[in-house]
């Protein structure tokens, strides 16, 4: 490659930058220890600050690392380690679950660095449709 910034992860789909932000806000507030007195929009505003931030400044890794914060985020709700709605939780992870797949096609070590995070989230997925399916039971 030479000296320019590979970009091609920036094309793969819009949604992750379109839905992830107040589903992510929405699951960070959730979590024990936010202790900042801020609305929901202001949260979400914020997530749309960062993800817009890290489209326009960021690398391919950064954008991975954020995933895999988001990652973390549903797992701990899919697993019960972590307060959140499980109906904001799905649709993160079925976000960020389609994305990871979706990187087969691109160039470079993104596929196989997410292949961590894509078994996780296949399980927390799963997870929280039978959670959701079922009315709360486990």
């Amino acid at each position: 490659m030479s000296g320019r910034r590979r970009l091609d992860w920036l094309g793969l789909t819009p949604e992750p930058e379109r839905e992830l932000p107040t589903a992510v806000a929405a699951l960070r507030a959730s979590s024990p220890g936010t202790t900042t007195p801020r609305t929901a929009e202001e949260l979400a505003v914020a997530e749309r600050q960062r993800v817009e931030r890290l489209i326009l400044r960021g690398s391919r890794h950064s954008w991975l690392r954020y995933l895999a914060e988001v990652t973390d985020l549903v797992t701990g709700v899919a697993a019960g380690s972590r307060t959140g709605d499980p109906a904001t939780a799905l649709l993160a992870g079925e976000v960020v679950l389609d994305h990871h797949r979706m990187l087969i096609g691109l160039p470079g070590p993104g596929y196989g660095r997410t292949a961590t995070d894509r078994t996780a989230l296949e399980g927390a997925v799963r997870t929280l449709r039978t959670h959701i399916r079922t009315g709360g039971s486990r």
